[in-house]
């Protein structure tokens, strides 16, 4: 396909395709799709080889968030039966995050449900940080506290914070009606706040939620500009109890195109294969590898993900290699500030392809985290 040989070429140019090349990968047939595969493999290996980084979760503070983002299953009005309690001591959290470093993980995500940290969590996370880094000196620590205040990024990035996530999960267009508590904006500046701070900025987006090709395109192409260093793609968990729980939206086959697609569009990016992939990807999750450089190795925030040791078998099978502690993560060329700079303009938007068949309801699927962070069970790394 003309059109996969033009993306690959710029792909290693690190040029970024138009519109109108991103919704034509969203776009292909079945058929095509293993070309499409191999084609964004070929972006994925001239920047990272074979490698993948494994990245670990914590839940610091789990439920009872006052904000109402439709998607999770830890928002205000969320009747989801997830565990939910408060926040975790350091020596808790660091018990946890040294299972994570045990199974292979390279960075530790520290993560706390609610709009925002107070000045006296942030404290909190400071000790947290702190405990984790005596056990384990090389370990990342990526933090996701929510909107931060003006200084917490200062503060973070002072107690050893390495990076800040904070997603833009969908188009500003259809923001709003994913959430009203907060806007598309708050969440640009948030990452704008962690990267002046001088943590490495993390933001991705979540796919399913019933947004169009454009949408997707649209959020994409925003964090290309928006430059973080790692794209974390969710695939929604339609969580019972959520305004979201009815859309089963994706099959394996489209998460691979999106996969693809944000592949071709951040080339040396680090593209982190996130929520929802034992949900929506199942027997594929190999396939996704040839596109993706990074994974969560165990559990999730509320649900749980595929054996750690399942991960780890998965990603040799495939012929892929595990990140070494000592490996720099990222392209030399973006210690320099990134490929924003580097890339072309985008063209205008063409039409979107046929409204694909949705899939049934996968509810069996998906399982409730009961063990780890806050309960009385080992963790699964």
């Amino acid at each position: 396909m003309d059109l996969l040989n033009t993306l690959v070429e710029k792909g290693l140019r690190r040029e970024l395709p138009t519109r109108e090349e991103a919704l034509a990968v969203l776009a292909t047939s079945d058929d095509e799709l293993l070309d499409v595969v191999a084609a964004a493999g070929k972006v994925r290996r001239q920047w990272f080889g074979r490698r993948v980084k494994l990245n670990y979760l914590v839940n610091l503070k789990s439920g009872l968030c006052p904000e109402d983002c439709s998607y999770c299953s830890q928002r205000l009005g969320s009747k989801a039966e997830i565990l939910k309690y408060t926040w975790l001591k350091p020596a808790e959290a660091s018990k946890a995050a040294a299972a994570g470093v045990a199974g292979g993980a390279k960075r530790v995500c520290l993560v706390a449900s609610g709009r925002g940290p107070t000045d006296k969590d942030v404290d909190r996370v400071t000790k947290t940080i702190e405990a984790i880094k005596d056990e384990n000196e090389d370990v990342e620590i990526c933090a996701c506290l929510g909107l931060l205040s003006d200084g917490q990024a200062e503060r973070l990035r002072a107690a050893g914070a390495d990076a800040y996530n904070h997603n833009l999960n969908t188009s500003e267009a259809t923001y709003g009606g994913i959430t009203t508590t907060h806007t598309y904006a708050d969440r640009v500046e948030t990452v704008q706040q962690a990267q002046a701070a001088g943590m490495s900025a993390c933001s991705g987006l979540i796919a399913g939620m019933g947004e169009t090709d454009a949408d997707l395109v649209d959020v994409v192409f925003a964090l290309r500009e928006l430059d973080p260093d790692s794209v974390p793609v969710n695939f929604l968990i339609p969580f019972e109890g959520t305004p979201l729980a009815k859309e089963w939206n994706l099959t394996p086959q489209r998460a691979l195109r999106i996969l693809a697609m944000v592949r071709f569009v951040c080339p040396d990016v680090e593209v982190r294969l996130a929520g929802g992939r034992e949900v929506h990807l199942r027997t594929m999750q190999p396939l996704a590898l040839h596109l993706v450089n990074s994974i969560f190795l165990g559990d999730y925030l509320t649900s749980e993900g595929q054996a750690g040791q399942a991960d780890l078998e998965m990603i040799a099978d495939a012929g892929f290699e595990v990140e070494g502690s000592q490996t720099t993560t990222l392209p030399e060329h973006r210690a320099g500030g990134g490929c924003a700079s580097a890339c072309g303009e985008p063209a205008a938007p063409e039409s979107e392809g046929e409204t694909p068949e949705i899939p049934a309801a996968r509810t069996d699927l998906v399982s409730v985290r009961r063990r780890g962070a806050g309960t009385d069970l080992a963790p699964n790394a």
